[in-house]
């Protein structure tokens, strides 16, 4: 095994997939930055917001104000320069760092492909995606024509691990045997064209819909390895991406799968991409003699793998800490986070609270709309560590402003993936008093019901 493993870490293989996919990586993520920019969310999810919801331990990420842009504007010129190969390491941990920090600033923004940015670009670190056809290569006057073929296989690895565990998430009775929460949601897209006010409205094809989603989730890396079914499988990807595009406002990330899934072709079809990009480039950039070498070395290859073995065990590890916690995952959304469950649940709250004087019993209730916005609030509404977060704001708050034994209490109703809402938070409990940790959240109601699954 150990005697495999180190053949397979000296195999080599064309650098055009590698190249490619950085330059459409780069591309991908400016054109998000811009996005961000042209729809003015930096401002009305970063700047205005009153308090910010943080992950736990990072804290200490916050906003910072005005110079908030100058993040997106560290982040989209490192797209720029990944986009090019020029200066390549020193752009993707600039724009690992930069996104992962717009990432960790407030939690009411997360989502699983934000997520999956931060640890695509961490892995890109590592890798030699300039090692041709590049800036980098360009002014060195140096490229290669090989690559380790590891280096390629990890970002198909990756691939393959976010479409595999969304499709073992998709494994629950809600979503295969009710139909949840596509129930929900399909019949409000009677709008669409020919489409909307018939095939959306029946039951069947909701059905349809979460089952095919789950198959196509379980099987496409493995089509897309396999080169006879390589191009009907890309069709898929593309099928599937564009429609879930129309159907939901998911933003880059139907597109940005759609360029990664690219890698999986052989190197043939990136280099006639790179000539095509070449001959659109030749009357602007003046051809260089190239010492041309046939294998890139990686430096410090072991020190490189070891990295990588532990960045893959903690991925592969990671989704499944839900079941170190008791109670249902969709209900207490411990470990929920971080796992490649995509759009599996419909949930909505109702949450108010109270601060009351625990000697005199006096007490008056929030009005929530004073600190969050509406975004804020609907997602605090349904999640026990925003709901506690915002509590200690609270009781810090009035602390602050010179009450007395400030005590929290919060009264909470959650409906989840079309159920009768039902009570979520002991209402008896003095929150403030609770602290933020890994550890179960007792003070969370248990849910009535049981979903089945993964």
């Amino acid at each position: 095994m150990k005697s495999r493993f180190k053949t397979y870490l000296s195999q080599q293989t064309n650098v055009a997939p590698l190249a490619v996919f950085r330059m459409l990586f780069g591309t991908m993520m400016l054109f998000s930055i811009i996005r961000f920019l042209a729809n003015g969310w930096i401002e009305t999810l970063y700047i205005k917001p009153k308090f910010h919801f943080s992950y736990h331990g990072f804290e200490w990420i916050k906003p910072l104000g005005e110079y908030t842009y100058i993040i997106f504007f560290i982040c989209g010129l490192a797209a720029v320069f990944i986009a090019l190969g020029f200066k390549y390491r020193l752009a993707i941990i600039m724009f690992f760092l930069s996104f992962t920090y717009i990432e960790f600033m407030d939690k009411t923004t997360y989502l699983n492909h934000y997520y999956f940015i931060s640890v695509l670009s961490f892995l890109m670190i590592f890798l030699p995606a300039n090692a041709s056809f590049s800036l980098d290569a360009y002014f060195k006057k140096v490229s290669y024509k090989q690559v380790p073929r590891w280096t390629i296989d990890s970002i198909k690895l990756l691939l393959g691990m976010v479409y595999f565990y969304a499709g073992l998430a998709k494994i629950n009775s809600d979503w295969l045997f009710k139909a949840m929460p596509l129930k929900i949601w399909l019949p409000s897209k009677y709008d669409l064209p020919f489409i909307g006010e018939n095939l959306m409205q029946q039951e069947w094809f909701h059905y349809a819909m979460s089952w095919s989603g789950m198959f196509y989730d379980l099987a496409i890396p493995f089509l897309l390895l396999y080169k006879p079914t390589r191009w009907f499988a890309f069709a898929l990807v593309v099928f599937f991406h564009v429609f879930t595009r129309v159907l939901f406002p998911i933003g880059m990330f139907p597109f940005i799968m759609i360029v990664s899934t690219l890698i999986f072709f052989d190197a043939d079809f990136h280099n006639k991409i790179i000539q095509a990009i070449k001959r659109l480039l030749k009357p602007i950039i003046k051809e260089t003699q190239q010492v041309v070498k046939p294998y890139y070395v990686q430096t410090k290859q072991k020190v490189v793998i070891t990295i990588l073995l532990v960045f893959f065990a903690v991925q592969i590890a990671f989704p499944f800490r839900y079941m170190l916690y008791p109670g249902e995952l969709f209900w207490t959304e411990e470990g929920f986070r971080f796992s490649w469950r995509v759009m599996l649940m419909e949930k909505m709250g109702y949450t108010t609270f109270t601060i009351k004087n625990a000697e005199t019993g006096t007490a008056f209730v929030i009005d929530n709309t004073d600190f969050l916005t509406s975004f804020q609030e609907k997602q605090m509404s349904f999640q026990p560590d925003f709901i506690l977060e915002y509590a200690h704001f609270l009781g810090d708050h009035f602390t602050a402003q010179g009450h007395e034994n400030v005590q929290v209490f919060a009264e909470s109703y959650v409906a989840l993936n079309g159920r009768l809402s039902q009570p979520f938070i002991d209402s008896s409990i003095d929150l403030y008093q609770e602290k933020e940790s890994f550890n179960h959240k007792t003070w969370v109601l248990p849910f009535n019901d049981e979903i089945k699954g993964l």
